[in-house]
């Protein structure tokens, strides 16, 4: 394809959008080891999850091969064709956290690893014991910098890509999946829901815990990697808060929550990603939280979610990831269609996206179905 043209339409697109002016909804996707180790094109190797989360060189050599195949080969609004300088980082699959903080973490050959509750009831105060664990020696801790200790070596060495070097290289826990996800996967929803009426001493002391560990980790990681440890605004998850009710959250995540952002995000505006159906959430959080950009799973009402959150907040989603994976192509083109005219666009503040993150064997022909019906009925 033309490259060149394509990224001139992505410059424009973006500009636009940023500047309040929109041509045109915008289109990203989230692509993950998941999407791209299923793909033989892109992983041409034949690596599975286990090789890719316990060999650091397989890790390196995947990442390489995922950037190159998504430059080229993946249809979004992102700069395509070959980079100056390749960026690359250590890939925690979202169970690096509960590791850290002494989680099981069960690695398979043909699926993501899976983090399993380790916080029963005889030994739940465990945790508690032990405290906030060393941020950089030391079971999962020591996982991250080895991986990022090979892959800076690696680029010192000089290596390359297709004639270009590997530049931005990123440890994992420089960000979070949110502390109330975190504390469920060490202790299992179910047992921290009723630990919330049950042992409420227990709750607290444990979502402290993981909040303040996070909020160490993070300028701990960002201080030795030179960058500020204070920040204006912060980009956040924490999927496992569609489990609880309005006064639940406010009651027993949102201190947390609002810790985060105290640290991290005090000036806003903020983003956050919440995978499943939060959006009885979104307002308090929009309100309490600075929170101006939601990055939405499914199943979601956009036009309701629209009207609820007003014109100006940022809203990103799509179509479901398995009608993108099975189609067939007309059933994806008409979703597009049918979100587009949802009302989600008034404001100019929508971005579409699957919902949420590619699955494995969608095939790219789906990608090329979606893009070009977002150019089709995504302008303004």
């Amino acid at each position: 394809m033309d490259y060149e043209a394509h990224n001139a339409e992505v410059r424009q697109v973006w500009q636009a959008y940023h500047n309040r002016k929109p041509l045109r909804v915008p289109m990203v996707l989230g692509i993950s080891a998941q999407w791209s180790l299923s793909m033989p094109e892109a992983n041409p190797e034949g690596y599975s999850f286990r090789d890719y989360m316990t060999d650091p060189q397989a890790m390196l050599q995947h990442q390489l091969r995922k950037a190159w195949w998504t430059r080229h080969l993946v249809l979004q609004d992102a700069e395509m064709g070959l980079p100056e300088a390749w960026s690359i980082g250590v890939d925690g699959q979202n169970v690096f956290e509960a590791g850290w903080m002494g989680g099981k973490i069960v690695i398979r050959d043909d699926q993501p690893p899976a983090a399993e509750p380790c916080l029963a009831d005889d030994n739940k105060h465990s945790i508690l014991d032990r405290g906030i664990p060393d941020f950089f020696s030391g079971g999962w801790a020591q996982w991250n910098w080895d991986r990022y200790g090979l892959m800076r070596e690696e680029a010192d060495k000089g290596r390359e890509l297709s004639g270009r070097p590997i530049s931005d290289i990123a440890p994992t826990g420089l960000g979070t999946d949110g502390p109330f996800t975190v504390a469920c996967q060490l202790r299992a929803p179910d047992a921290l829901c009723l630990d919330m009426y049950l042992d409420p001493n227990y709750y607290h002391a444990l979502m402290s815990l993981v909040t303040e560990a996070t909020i160490q980790r993070i300028r701990a990681y960002r201080r030795i990697l030179g960058q500020p440890e204070e920040s204006r605004a912060l980009g956040f998850a924490d999927d496992y808060v569609q489990l609880v009710s309005v006064a639940t959250y406010r009651e027993y995540i949102l201190p947390y929550h609002r810790r985060l952002v105290e640290a991290f995000g005090a000036d806003g505006p903020n983003a956050i990603h919440l995978c499943g159906d939060a959006t009885h959430l979104f307002a308090t959080i929009h309100e309490e939280l600075k929170v101006d950009s939601f990055d939405t799973g499914y199943p979601v009402d956009f036009g309701v979610l629209r009207a609820e959150l007003g014109p100006d907040v940022q809203i990103l989603g799509g179509p479901r990831v398995r009608l993108l994976r099975d189609g067939p192509p007309a059933a994806i083109d008409a979703e597009v269609a049918r979100i587009m005219d949802s009302g989600v666009r008034e404001g100019g503040r929508f971005v579409l996206r699957e919902a949420n993150n590619c699955a494995p064997h969608t095939p790219l022909k789906h990608i090329t179905v979606m893009y070009e019906a977002c150019r089709k009925y995504g302008r303004y």
